[in-house]
């Protein structure tokens, strides 16, 4: 007899499609944008601006994303310190970027976001950085206190991280024009 040991993958599938969804409509855009960039998925700019600014803001961010691959390559394989700077720092100083955008009104949002970004093995990194960019002095005060506030305890303190890899990877998705039939 067979005996499951954990949720089934469409099971965890479902829960980070719902996650999703419970963010706000910016903040799931963000999201999009940002993994069409440091995925390259997509032409970023062609799908996602709307206008000139929005355009420059999509090349900074595509400028400062150039990094996610020089941290993807460092992500320390234990808890060991000695290969901490070479990780941590340019993922604070990124993180720190996402957070003042301010799109990422939360741990959960900033933790979908860079799971995805950066993969299963950067869990156990997450709570420090969010933590760290998110006490910086370029976010006012209100802001820090608002997204230090955000992350519990349990994810502030977790004894172990799973190595499942997200499953779900949102993307643009057309809007349907309402008003013409059906095939």
């Amino acid at each position: 007899m067979a005996t499951r040991s954990g949720p089934a993958a469409g099971d965890l599938s479902l829960a980070e499609i719902k996650e999703f969804a419970g963010f706000a409509a910016a903040t799931q855009r963000y999201i999009r944008r940002s993994l069409d960039i440091g995925l390259e998925r997509d032409d970023a700019i062609a799908r996602w601006s709307r206008d000139r600014v929005e355009e420059t803001a999509i090349r900074v961010q595509a400028k400062v994303y150039q990094r996610l691959g020089d941290i993807r390559a460092h992500i320390p394989d234990d808890s060991g310190l000695d290969a901490l700077e070479g990780f941590m720092a340019p993922l604070v100083a990124v993180s720190a970027f996402d957070l003042g955008q301010d799109r990422l009104p939360s741990f959960a949002a900033y933790r979908f976001l860079y799971e995805r970004l950066l993969g299963a093995h950067a869990r156990p990194w997450l709570p420090g950085a969010f933590c760290a960019a998110a006490s910086l002095p370029h976010l006012h005060p209100d802001k820090r206190k608002v997204l230090l506030q955000s992350i519990s305890e349990a994810a502030a303190t977790a004894p172990g991280w799973s190595a499942r890899e997200p499953s779900f990877y949102p993307e643009w998705v057309e809007k349907i024009d309402e008003t013409r039939p059906a095939n």
